[in-house]
């Protein structure tokens, strides 16, 4: 990975979150009627420009992940030697698990917040696997429990800040995290060369 990589990386993840976001915060605001709140242009513009600017924070946070898990994966080899991948297995099994059933028996939540918690582990699970499928279609079997682990253990970590706020804004933020996060662990290997194995 040289500066120019990197550079590529970084502009086309920022432009991906700053689109995904602004798709994503317009759609919520038709969803809850929020457009009679603006008065004229200039708060729809400043809306627009706000909710860009939130994609572009979302996707320099998912790149944080991103290369802090390559680090950890990286460290985590030499620690754990063949055991990493059974390790990740474990870790992204108790990840899942937290996010649709724990949080809820744990705060006592009301059944409408378990349901929207189950929901969203199950779009989670499913986007994970998707993920999975074209990354190991693209490269090796072997980046199959990788790319699960990014999909689900770190961006549910990444998410963590706004599963306590609300639905809507778990969305807001998830989306985007997913749709970076996918698009980097997708796109790694051109960026990198590396030839199918």
């Amino acid at each position: 990975m040289n500066l120019k990589k990197w550079s590529y990386l970084f502009w086309t993840t920022l432009c991906l979150g700053g689109a995904i976001s602004l798709i994503i915060g317009l759609s919520l605001q038709v969803f809850q009627q929020e457009f009679s709140n603006f008065n004229g242009p200039v708060d729809i513009m400043l809306n627009v420009l706000q909710l860009i600017l939130s994609g572009c924070m979302i996707s320099v946070y998912s790149q944080m992940g991103f290369f802090a898990y390559l680090t950890l994966n990286y460290i985590a080899f030499g620690i754990f030697k063949k055991a990493w991948p059974y390790v990740q297995v474990l870790l992204t099994v108790i990840v899942w698990l937290d996010l649709m059933f724990l949080r809820t028996l744990l705060a006592g939540d009301t059944v409408t917040n378990g349901v929207n918690d189950i929901i969203l582990g199950i779009v989670v699970l499913v986007v994970a696997l998707v993920v999975a499928y074209f990354k190991v279609k693209a490269t090796n079997r072997s980046a199959f429990i990788p790319t699960l682990f990014l999909m689900i253990a770190v961006t549910t970590i990444e998410t963590l800040s706004a599963l306590t706020i609300g639905n809507m804004a778990t969305w807001f933020v998830y989306v985007p995290l997913a749709a970076c996060n996918a698009y980097q662990v997708l796109i790694l290997h051109r960026i990198l060369d590396k030839k199918e194995s």
